[in-house]
């Protein structure tokens, strides 16, 4: 008999980059055994289409939550994410959790397509609830210019919730407006996530919303006993993977109070010096070198490595700040078994 289901705690089956997106299914599936409340799946525009991905794991699951966490909607018209939502909504019957974000900005110029911002994102969530209506929609917004737009057959399930993931005031703002939710970034410290709640819950009371409607989801990158090999790839390699990136280093080290300095030590690293986004030019065991030149207090305050009692330990921490849900990253849903057994004891 699988254990009771976390509604709390949640994990990524795939994280990083991938060449066979069907080990995921089992990871899902594994997870689902586990009690995990849901999986969340990062999209990469080459072997980890989102879609493909969640409707294969809605079809070997029956009982766990599927999120994306997230996707890239410039890459995709405002129906088309809309059938992408509702098909998997409606398959995996009303299972489904569609996440969106702007992580595609840096590749934007090389797509020839202009980066999203948060005023077409908030046309966007508008957009796709009055479709899963049954609105037809004509007008001229941030997203172009519909006629007619509509979206024929409807769902025999509640819409699926849409949540942002971001971390900066304004999209915090955002959120708390019209969201359902927000996915927070892996590497905000307790105190950093804790501004965060708070900046949500406002936002949504002063836009006539119940602020404990808004579902904060808070990312956790965790290595709970793993081997000095595994820690170097789940968590200090990706570590790397965000703070090496212009405008994302600047804003994780000043949500969290850290030395900026420490950012352009890490981008002239010899590995990484004229790497535009380096998990994409080179694998992640190439990362674990430049690695070495964040602290060990960044490590300390923005992840959680040790034994699983620990790892729960730090994952609880955020959660009593106000966080509904935890999301465990790095770490596989076979590697992090230890921290949902121990989660709902007391």
């Amino acid at each position: 008999m699988s254990p009771n289901r976390h509604q709390d705690l949640s994990i990524y089956i795939l994280p990083g980059r991938v060449t066979d997106a069907s080990v995921g299914l089992q990871e899902a599936k594994t997870a689902e055994q586990l009690g995990f409340g849901a999986v969340y799946l990062s999209e990469r525009l080459d072997m980890k289409e989102a879609g493909v991905v969640c409707g294969a794991v809605s079809a070997v699951t029956d009982r766990i939550h599927i999120g994306t966490g997230l996707i890239h909607p410039i890459t995709r018209h405002p129906v088309t994410i809309a059938a992408m939502a509702a098909t998997l909504q409606q398959m995996s019957g009303g299972r489904f959790v569609l996440g969106i974000g702007r992580g595609i900005g840096p590749l934007a110029p090389s797509l020839g397509m202009a980066p999203p911002t948060l005023k077409s994102l908030e046309h966007l969530v508008g957009v796709l609830r009055r479709l899963w209506a049954g609105e037809r929609i004509s007008e001229d917004g941030p997203l172009g210019k519909f006629s007619g737009l509509r979206f024929v057959d409807q769902l025999s399930v509640p819409p699926p919730p849409v949540i942002f993931g971001t971390m900066g005031p304004l999209g915090l703002d955002l959120v708390g407006r019209c969201f359902d939710g927000v996915l927070l970034h892996p590497f905000l410290t307790v105190d950093a996530v804790e501004s965060a709640v708070k900046r949500v819950r406002a936002a949504a009371e002063a836009a006539g919303r119940d602020p404990q409607s808004v579902r904060v989801i808070s990312t956790l990158i965790v290595a709970p006993d793993l081997d000095e090999t595994r820690i170097d790839i789940a968590v200090r390699a990706r570590a790397i993977s965000y703070f090496q990136l212009k405008g994302l280093g600047e804003q994780l080290v000043e949500l969290n109070g850290w030395d900026k300095d420490i950012l352009e030590k890490i981008r002239s690293h010899s590995t990484l010096a004229g790497k535009g986004m380096a998990d994409t030019a080179m694998s992640r065991d190439k990362l674990v070198d430049a690695s070495r030149v964040i602290p060990d207090e960044w490590y300390a305050a923005g992840a959680a490595i040790g034994s699983r009692d620990f790892c729960v330990e730090r994952a609880r921490a955020y959660r009593n700040v106000g966080v509904d849900e935890i999301l465990l990253h790095g770490a596989s849903p076979a590697e992090a078994a230890g921290m949902a057994e121990i989660w709902g004891a007391s």
